[in-house]
């Protein structure tokens, strides 16, 4: 229970529809090096104020509330990868690792240790029973979704949870909080977007903090000509346009590749990042494995805000290719591509490389 809106209106939903409601809460590693008056935004989940949040709603239902120090094992599974991804000029997503190797694996944990027989969280996303398995689908709030962060899970997670939300829109969540009674401050439950273990928007201050050691290199074109400096590989991703400091062009330049070797960013126009081949590894599947060596036609989403696109799966092992039907622009290592039949997800991975000799220009 982070203290939000939406976990402390599915205590209350679970609550009314009689089953024996125990409320879990983490508290997580958060950068100590960061600014003071960053650390007191109310935007994270495992500050002073949202812990009380979260004691005064389980007060009110008169259930118990298990709070558990995972610091060390949130640094080692989920910060400790993301630094490290970012020295290999990767751009991961930590929510989406964080979900399925340390979140629900902690809280299947607990309720197994609190002989629970479920676990249940504020996600916008739905579960369905299929046949003898679960899946996992789109949330019926499209503006909401979360069912990208949980695209990782599979038959072991989805069998043991419940997303209450998943079949409401915010708005509805918003009703039911009125109707629990739960306060609805507008600074208090502000939406927690961001990535929790750093206070600041974006992770660029935290990367200068963790990362000491990063050396200035040379920003060039296509051709080989330098025309500008960065400031360490780490700090910069696939597709970034703002902040190379490389005015002069005859049109805007975008990074289309980082060059570990040899400490270089490339740089060219956006319709290099054109591409309709994308490569990942990490492949899992949310219920049944398809077949290995055929082509799968589904559709697929290279980040969070971009829509889902029709094309053709082939993989070997955990290893796989997805070929767009039409381009699409800088898919980044280190993100997830998800993997959707309709608003079902049938799985995801983690990509590794994209092919752009079948660029579109």
């Amino acid at each position: 229970m982070s203290g939000g809106v939406d976990s402390s209106v599915v205590a209350c939903l679970l609550k009314e529809q009689g089953h024996e409601v125990i409320g879990a809460r983490f508290q997580l590693w958060q950068d100590p090096l960061a600014p003071a008056i960053a650390q007191v935004l109310p935007t994270k989940c495992c500050d002073a104020q949202t812990l009380a949040r979260a004691r005064r709603v389980t007060q009110d239902l008169g259930i118990p509330l298990h709070t558990l120090d995972l610091q060390d094992a949130f640094k080692c599974a989920v910060v400790d990868p993301f630094i490290r991804d970012h020295r290999k000029g990767m751009t991961p997503n930590p929510c989406v690792l964080c979900n399925k190797t340390f979140k629900f694996k902690h809280l299947l944990l607990l309720g197994k240790k609190l002989r629970c027989d479920k676990i249940a969280t504020g996600h916008y996303a739905r579960i369905v029973r299929r046949d003898e398995d679960y899946a996992l689908l789109e949330a019926k709030d499209k503006t909401k979704d979360q069912s990208y962060f949980l695209s990782r899970l599979t038959q072991k997670e989805l069998a043991r949870t419940l997303l209450p939300l998943g079949a409401k829109t915010k708005r509805e969540t918003y009703v039911l909080a009125k109707k629990y009674e739960i306060p609805l401050d507008p600074v208090s439950y502000r939406e927690s977007q961001d990535l929790c273990f750093f206070p600041e928007k974006s992770p660029a201050a935290f990367l200068r903090r963790s990362i000491t050691d990063a050396k200035p290199g040379p920003i060039k074109t296509l051709d080989g000509k330098t025309i500008g400096t960065h400031e360490g590989l780490p700090f910069y991703t696939l597709g970034q346009r703002r902040g190379l400091h490389v005015g002069g062009q005859k049109s805007p330049v975008h990074i289309i590749s980082i060059d570990q070797k040899s400490n270089t960013i490339f740089v060219a126009p956006a319709r290099a990042l054109l591409t309709n081949d994308v490569y990942m590894n990490h492949l899992t599947f949310t219920r049944r494995k398809l077949a290995q060596g055929r082509k799968h036609h589904l559709a697929a989403r290279i980040r969070l805000q971009t829509k889902k696109a029709d094309g053709i799966l082939t993989f070997r092992g955990s290893t796989g290719l997805f070929r767009f039907s039409h381009p699409v622009s800088a898919p980044t290592p280190g993100q997830a591509i998800v993997l959707y039949q309709g608003r079902e997800i049938v799985g995801s991975g983690q990509i590794i490389a994209a092919d752009r000799q079948k660029r579109s220009t």
